[in-house]
């Protein structure tokens, strides 16, 4: 009998998965989590058969938490359900270790085939994204984010929805030297002038849902 872990923070929208997943013969949900932190806490202290998680979360991100779950047991089952649409995010969960990746907008019957898939050891993903990393493919395969060290991508995720870079820093268990220095690092990667500028470069990359508005070309 599958047991599963649901990461997410908002306790409606988990509710919502419990419903329809204990819909299913078999599936159980043994915990919920609202944080990175108490996600890889309660995997450890669970061992599920499966996580499913959103991206934006409260402080560190789901990559952060795919990430440490994946460093404690390399063969966790992880399955990214998120409003980030982008083949960068994707990208970036997978390469964090995730199984699959559905987006949010998705039909109830997705979320339910790619838990099926993921739970067999396949890699699962909704048809938009499968399409959109096809596009990207296509298209060359280039992000501006490929330019940036996963840390950097985390960093510049929590900058780009709204956090300070001491809010970072208290997040991330790092200086807040370190994230200073890891934002400068960050614009000159990405030849970005402004911290507007970045929220755009991140939004057109996938790695934030949508512009607090038009970036800033002034320092």
């Amino acid at each position: 009998m599958p047991t599963i872990l649901l990461v997410d923070d908002h306790p409606v929208v988990r509710e919502g998965y419990r419903r329809l997943l204990e819909r299913q013969p078999g599936f159980t949900v043994v915990a919920e989590a609202e944080t990175a932190a108490e996600a890889y806490r309660l995997y450890k202290a669970q061992a599920p058969d499966l996580v499913i998680l959103d991206l934006s979360l409260p402080g560190p991100s789901g990559i952060e938490a795919i990430r440490h779950i994946r460093q404690w047991d390399d063969a966790a089952r992880i399955l990214v359900f998120s409003m980030r649409t982008g083949a960068a995010s994707a990208r970036q969960a997978f390469a964090a270790g995730a199984s699959g990746y559905v987006s949010k907008a998705s039909p109830p019957r997705a979320l339910l085939t790619a838990v099926a898939g993921v739970l067999c050891g396949e890699r699962a993903m909704s048809p938009d994204i499968a399409l959109a990393i096809a596009q990207d493919e296509v298209a060359g395969g280039r992000s501006a984010l490929d330019e940036l060290s996963p840390r950097e991508v985390e960093i510049l995720g929590m900058t780009a929805a709204g956090a300070t870079a001491q809010a970072v820093a208290e997040a991330l268990c790092l200086s807040l030297k370190t994230v200073q220095n890891n934002l400068s690092l960050i614009r000159t990667k990405l030849g970005a002038r402004t911290d507007a500028h970045l929220v755009w470069i991140a939004v057109g990359a996938g790695l934030v849902a949508s512009p607090p508005g038009p970036p800033s070309t002034e320092d």
